[in-house]
This record gives structure tokens, sequence and C-alpha cells, in this order.
């Protein structure tokens, strides 16, 4: 006899934002690390270095924000607020020289991977000073010589990218993974079940993950998929993982031990990051879709003051370098404003450049 599937559920929201006192949660959390940094390897300044990492990521999208509102620069903004756990413990646990590759949540990535927020303020304004010379704007920050292949536009169409990087570095036998990321909202791609079956043919050095942050644009992730997102593995014989995105540590843990076996084995792994967006999918989000109170209760296990406090209590920096710390941060940030208000736009002769690998086509066209 057939299974009775679950009934998904779905509690309407009442005018007033409220859901008369039930916190109805999108993605439950599992259990964050028990460890300590120093039990995962990690010295007292690599912690400040996270803290700092993390800090600058909220603050410049912060800023941003305040810029988009004010009408200074256009198109869409995706904020990665509440998510920076992830992208910081992730590029802390790879290699340099690792290749990552994401979705258009990217200006934390972009950061994390030596992005200045000058790079990355200027842009958004679409300056030619900008890390994609102005020509990407906000979902397509990208600094390919430090392995950042860029924010990608299309909903999962960037995973075969993901594929494709993990299959050249396995041609060329130089020792390097590659890193996918998407939302919770991509894995229902036919991109994502084709990349996933030829990388398991293949044995590909890659890891594709889901940083499931509740919400596919503004629809739960329970009511849009049947299982649990890591069980997609299943079909493909892959190994998975879920773990918690909130909390650095837990990342760091995580993905530190992934990439390892993945470097050494080269055979693809499927990761659920659970983690959670602050902001709407993106600034034209009225966000009717969550209760003001499922919100509050995420802010409680906000991934930088969790951090923060840790550092404090563990005597890893005192409260005034942590305070030194954000001040620093928020004037490089506020400065970075300056530098793209300041720079140029491109040229009328950039829209003809970057079309092609080299310029040599064009020369033997002269």
């Amino acid at each position: 006899m057939a299974k009775k599937q679950k009934e998904a559920i779905f509690t309407p929201i009442g005018n007033d934002g409220s859901n008369n006192g039930k916190i109805e949660k999108s993605v439950d959390l599992p259990k964050p690390t028990k460890k300590s940094h120093k039990d995962l390897g990690l010295s007292d300044k690599d912690v400040v270095g996270m803290f700092e990492q993390m800090q600058l990521q909220r603050r410049f999208e912060e800023r941003a924000m305040q810029m988009y509102q004010k009408g200074k620069f256009g198109g869409f903004l995706h904020l990665y607020i509440g998510q920076e756990a992830v992208s910081t413990g992730t590029v802390f646990a790879l290699n340099d020289d690792d290749d990552i590759i994401t979705a258009y949540r990217d200006h934390g990535w972009g950061l994390c991977r030596g992005i200045s927020a000058n790079e990355g303020m200027a842009e958004l304004y679409g300056k030619a000073t900008g890390c994609s010379k102005g020509k990407g704007g906000s979902m397509h920050f990208a600094k390919t010589e430090n392995h950042f292949w860029g924010g990608y536009g299309i909903v999962g169409g960037h995973i075969p990218i993901g594929g494709g990087l993990a299959f050249a570095n396995k041609y060329q036998d130089n020792g390097r993974i590659a890193t996918c990321f998407f939302g919770d909202g991509a894995v229902d791609q036919g991109a994502l079940h084709e990349t996933l079956n030829m990388s398991q043919l293949w044995k590909l050095p890659c890891v594709y993950v889901v940083e499931n942050n509740g919400y596919s644009m503004g629809t739960a992730a329970h009511r849009h998929t049947v299982n649990e997102i890591h069980e997609r593995s299943k079909g493909y014989g892959m190994k998975s993982a879920v773990f918690n995105g909130m909390d650095v540590f837990t990342v760091y843990e995580n993905m530190k031990k992934i990439a390892e076996e993945v470097r050494k084995d080269s055979m693809p792994w499927f990761v659920e990051i659970r983690t959670y967006r602050y902001r709407g999918h993106s600034m034209s989000d009225p966000q009717k879709y969550r209760t003001k109170e499922e919100l509050e209760e995420y802010q409680k296990t906000d991934p930088i003051q969790r951090l923060k406090t840790y550092i404090i209590d563990n005597k890893v920096a005192t409260k005034k370098k942590i305070e030194e710390i954000e001040e620093k941060i928020e004037q490089s940030v506020l400065d970075s404003i300056d530098f793209a208000e300041e720079s140029p736009f491109p040229d009328d002769e950039a829209l003809f450049e970057d079309m092609y690998a080299g310029e040599q086509f064009f020369h033997d066209k002269k």
C-alpha cells in the first residue's frame, strides 16, 4: 500500500504581518558544532579575520541598500544579509586557488574572494573601476584571478559551469577542486540533475552546495520540495551532507572535511547548508510571505553577533579591538561610496571589449 504523502500546510499571514502568535519556521537549522576554534585548528587571528570578513559583507550590503534606495544605481539588488557565515566559513576552509562560482546573491562571495569594497561599490554604480569594469552590476561580481568565477543571473544556469570547472581541474590534474553555490529554488532545475549525473559518472572534484535560506523567492522550501533537499543526492549515489549555516565554525568544519575528501577521491558531493536571509529576495520584495515573528526568531541566531560574543567571551580579542574593527570597516565602506561616485563610467568603446577570449580577432578583421 502506497504511503500517504505528508500534506503541506500553509497558514496565511494577516494584513498586520502577524500569524496569531504562531512562529512557522521556513527552514529547520541543525545544531551547530560545539567545538572551539582551537579544536578546529583555527588561530585567534583566523577567528578575528572571520569576524572582519563577515562584518565587511554586512556593512557593505547595508550601505549598498541605502544607495539603491536613494536612486544612486538601478537594476536588481539581491542582498546576502544573514548568510555571511556560509561564504566566510567556506573560503577559510578552501585553498586560495580552488574555484568558486555562485548565483546572483553574490556580493558576499566576491568580498570574501578579494574584491575590495571600492571595486564592489563601483560595480554596483556601473563604473569602469568596478570588479567587472562596470558592465556586470550587482549580479555579476567576479574576480577570475582569484578563482572567483562570479555571480550568474539565470537560476541554476551556472551549475553546469561549476561542473565544467571541475572537469577542467581534473583534466589538468592541478589538485584544485570546484565549488558551486546556488539557492534552494535552483534544485528543481533540470540543469542540476544533468550535471549531478555527469559529475558522478565522470568522478568530478566538485562540491555542489544549496544555500537553503528558507525561501525560493517567496515560496518556502517545504512548499516546493517533496523531500529533504540533500536527499536529491541519493538518485545519483552521491555523498551528501546537511548542516547549520548560521555558525561560521560549523561551516568551516564541514566544508574543510568535504573539500579534503573531494580533493583526495576526485568524487563530487551534494551539500545543503541551511541558513536564513533577513532581507527580501530582492529590493522589490514586500516579504508578505513571512511573519515578523519568524524573522525575529532567526535573527536570534545571527552569525555575526554569535561570533562577536564568542570572541569576547573567550578572550580571543577585546571588546575595544572589535569596536575598532567595526569602525574601520564602516569607514572603508563609506569611502567606497565616495570612490564609486567619483569614478568614471566606461568609455563607449568598452562596449566592444571582452566579447571574445582575445583581441586578435579584431586585429585580423582590420
